[in-house]
């Protein structure tokens, strides 16, 4: 069982809209996840613009791949990296600790992402 940042079990992310690596909803891992999702964060608007200023558009729909395109207030699960990234920068979106995979501890501290905690 996957266990999330603070020790516990996984939580689900978001059915709406489907997200996760492995689209179930939860930001699980694995070998075959290059991009390491597993962070689960509400996204704002300003993320959103930071994100596709780097090259990853996630606010366009893209139907070809079943995907919709997010708005301010979906949860979705980001790249370990990107969202430290946006961290750095002073974008970074709110996180789900309870949905956040623990890999994600290998990108990020526990305190930077409590202080990012969503309610």
């Amino acid at each position: 069982m996957a266990k999330n940042v603070l020790g516990t079990e996984l939580e689900s992310c978001s059915l709406d809209p489907l997200t996760g690596f492995y689209r179930d909803g939860c930001c699980n891992t694995g070998s075959e996840d290059m991009g390491v999702h597993t962070v689960c964060s509400r996204v704002t608007d300003d993320f959103l613009a930071f994100s596709a200023a780097q090259g990853n558009d996630l606010s366009t729909p893209m139907p070809q791949y079943g995907f919709s395109g997010l708005k301010e207030g979906d949860q979705w699960c980001l790249c370990a990296a990107r969202w430290k990234e946006a961290f750095d920068a002073g974008m970074a979106p709110k996180v789900v600790l309870e949905a956040t995979h623990a890999r994600t501890l290998e990108w990020a501290s526990l305190s930077e992402l409590q202080a990012h905690a969503a309610e």
